[in-house]
């Protein structure tokens, strides 16, 4: 017995919603601050990687201890008002990232909010820095 084609059209439209929302769910992950503590904290660490591609341009460090970090940057916009462009920072350099780290305490993430080299300030988010 064949359906009519309203149930058809119902069919395929809600498949298609399902769709749309599993393959959202990866990119939306890490935008907003909802996945970040509230409090900021510090970390000192070498860059080991750069990447000023879109979405959120990302840094790779490394802590004292010998652990990799992910450090997320501002939206590419943001991120080149606050001056931080291609040649600022190298690889090797030492910084200091002012941050919000991912609530999951299992996952070395940070939302950097300033990023400090030399007595040079990045100020990714300057609204959020606590005074």
């Amino acid at each position: 017995m064949k359906k009519p084609a309203s149930f058809r059209v119902l069919l395929l439209t809600s498949a298609l919603a399902a769709t749309s929302v599993t393959l959202a769910m990866p990119a939306a992950a890490h935008h907003g601050w909802s996945w970040a503590e509230a409090e900021e904290t510090t970390l000192q660490a070498t860059i080991t990687a750069i990447s000023l591609a879109p979405p959120h341009p990302e840094l790779t460090v490394t802590d004292a201890d010998g652990n990799a970090w992910v450090i997320e940057l501002g939206n590419p916009g943001r991120t080149e008002r606050a001056g931080f462009v291609e040649g600022v920072v190298k690889i090797g350099d030492t910084v200091t990232i002012l941050g919000n780290r991912s609530l999951d305490q299992n996952e070395r993430l940070m939302k950097a909010v300033r990023l400090t080299r030399g007595s040079t300030n990045y100020d990714f988010y300057p609204e959020r820095i606590d005074a």
